[in-house]
């Protein structure tokens, strides 16, 4: 038997149901906000991952679904949205017409990782992302938005902030950093040595215990920060608290992308396990640059759905629709041409057996429908129908042409 590959899964049933309930709420909240839908496809480039998630990501080195295709293309499947809702800001020349632009996407991305609980080769992502605002605000507006999608799915979290900076403060603290990680580099991982060459900043992000150890002494981006991020930091946080978002600064708090400067922020969760982050954002000022675009101030956020899924508080389903059943074979075509009708205005359940009461009652039950109609030769002659109400147990008899 031909079975699925490994740590790509089918969504039906309740999962389904979880899944768009999901999209639904984060799709309503990010209207909300003035945030637009864009679609990417999921095939790009492989340099456009290259060159914006960086070569000193895991993501690059060791997870993409890279191959050369029938033009002898270097391509991948998108291991993440961000990249490529810039490259369509950029190939649709919105960085040099100006302005605000806001969108958020939904869909597959895939990585080759080891699965586990909420983390597959294939998942799926909803994010955010803002273009042409260059204010801690937006950054909060953000945060904001993750809370109220969060909040709205009855999911508990914990609030992550960091600063890493920008180019006038960062330099001297990779020095710094670069001095205090080679004086242990004997003790570090093989991935934190390749780091330490490509984006040093990078080896705190290592999930190693023992890396993790030593970088406890490591020396604070957050201490280091030029007179404007500090500012900014501090704005960011009087924010959040004038709003009720509470939050803890974690000074080891990288993002796992290279594009990230200034505001970084992650929300976790404690009834997920090891891996317990759940979202995570920032401000990404410099890569529309970095991938040819017009300089432009960017943040975003983006949510693993799958790992949001188990913790999702659902809303109790109503009754909704009608189930329209037949009681013998020579009611069937009236009881489908009902149903066809019907369903220009209303969700309809049926069956396309004659049944009697009793199972066509089950299968009301099952469909959860709030109304139930049965058809029968009595009905054919009399041009009536009783619609009998399955929340309040009421009954109304209507003539079939009004129905």
């Amino acid at each position: 038997m031909i079975q699925s590959l490994r740590g790509m899964n089918d969504i039906l049933s309740e999962d389904y149901k979880r899944f768009t309930y999901f999209i639904d709420v984060a799709t309503k909240v990010a209207t909300r906000y003035g945030f637009h839908f864009i679609e990417t496809p999921l095939l790009e480039e492989t340099a456009l991952f290259k060159r914006s998630v960086g070569e000193s990501s895991d993501i690059v080195g060791k997870e993409m679904y890279q191959f050369i295709d029938k033009g002898d293309n270097d391509v991948c499947l998108r291991p993440e949205g961000t990249a490529g809702v810039v490259r369509a800001f950029i190939q649709k020349k919105l960085d040099r017409a100006g302005g605000v632009h806001r969108f958020f996407y939904h869909g597959a991305m895939f990585r080759y990782e080891r699965p586990q609980k909420g983390r597959l080769r294939q998942f799926h992502q909803f994010g955010c992302e803002s273009f042409g605002v260059d204010s801690v605000y937006e950054d909060a507006s953000m945060i904001m938005m993750v809370s109220d999608i969060l909040n709205e799915l009855g999911i508990g979290y914990r609030l992550q902030l960091n600063s890493l900076g920008d180019n006038n403060c960062m330099p001297s603290y990779h020095e710094n950093l670069v001095s205090f990680v080679q004086s242990s580099k004997e003790a570090i991982c093989d991935d934190c040595v390749r780091r330490l060459a490509i984006n040093p900043i990078r080896v705190l992000d290592c999930k190693n215990d023992r890396c993790q150890f030593i970088y406890k002494d490591a020396p604070k981006l957050i201490d280091n920060l030029c007179k404007d991020c500090d500012s900014d930091f501090e704005k960011l946080k009087n924010i959040l608290d004038a709003n009720g978002i509470n939050y803890e600064v974690d000074t080891n708090l990288v993002r796992g992308l290279d594009y990230y400067s200034k505001t970084a922020f992650e929300f976790v969760s404690d009834n997920i396990g090891s891996q317990s982050a759940i979202a995570g954002g920032g401000r990404y000022d410099r890569l529309v640059e970095f991938l040819d675009g017009k300089a432009t101030p960017a943040v975003g956020f983006a949510m693993g759905i799958e790992r949001l899924m188990e913790l999702i508080v659902m809303p109790e389903v109503k009754r909704d629709g009608y189930y329209i059943g037949a009681m013998d074979d020579e009611a069937l075509e009236l009881t489908l041409s009902l149903v066809h009708k019907k369903r220009k205005t209303d969700r309809v359940a049926t069956d396309y057996k004659a049944k009697n009461f009793k199972n066509h009652m089950k299968n009301a039950d099952k469909a959860n429908a709030k109304y139930f109609c049965m058809i029968g030769s009595n009905e054919i002659k009399s041009g009536e129908i009783i619609i009998k109400d399955l929340e309040d147990k009421s009954e109304t008899t209507v003539k079939i042409e009004n129905f």
